[in-house]
């Protein structure tokens, strides 16, 4: 017989009360039973960092999170980055610096960077290395991210934070895909 759990967490600004499984993983919680599908699993270990959200606000990997364990906790995942119909300054960035290759990983490294940029809001290139070497590219696209990161701190310390998503999508001709 397997234990289950009330958990009350609070996801991208929103309040949930669910009832989990005490096995449940995080990353379960968000991308099957809630539908946050920027949550992806690559090796379900914890190496890959292509699961991360932040907890707290603090880079966790999901694969390796219990969710019964969050109770009262704040989660942010992709999704919930910038409001409705904007995207916020680090999705700009990377989208600029050609930092979206194959995009299995490019949620992990956006969450990464929020972190980062929200502990140092003007990084050092050795800080962005260390912290986002904690993501696996397969594409072998580092630097590109790298230069993302600091592009990001560069318009959020100039106030830019969030961009019209429509417009941004129009400039680049950026398709809408799986809506």
């Amino acid at each position: 017989m397997s234990m289950s759990f009330k958990v009350n967490l609070k996801i991208n600004g929103k309040e949930y009360s669910i009832e989990v499984p005490a096995h449940e993983r995080l990353i379960d919680t968000l991308r099957y039973r809630l539908g946050f599908t920027s949550v992806k699993e690559g090796c379900g270990r914890g190496e890959c960092g292509t699961c991360i959200v932040l907890v707290n606000g603090l880079p966790r990997h999901s694969c390796l999170t219990l969710t019964a364990t969050l109770d009262g906790a704040e989660v942010t995942t992709l999704e919930g980055l910038a409001p409705e119909g904007k995207l916020h300054a680090i999705q700009l960035a990377f989208i600029e610096t050609r930092g979206v290759q194959c995009g299995f990983c490019t949620p992990g490294f956006i969450m990464m960077t929020k972190a980062l940029l929200d502990t140092h809001p003007e990084p050092k290139q050795e800080q962005v290395k260390e912290w986002l070497s904690s993501v696996l590219c397969r594409c072998g696209s580092y630097h590109y991210y790298f230069a993302a990161a600091k592009l990001a701190a560069k318009y959020i310390k100039e106030g830019k934070i969030y961009f019209d998503e429509k417009q941004v999508r129009e400039k680049y001709h950026l398709k809408v895909v799986g809506r």
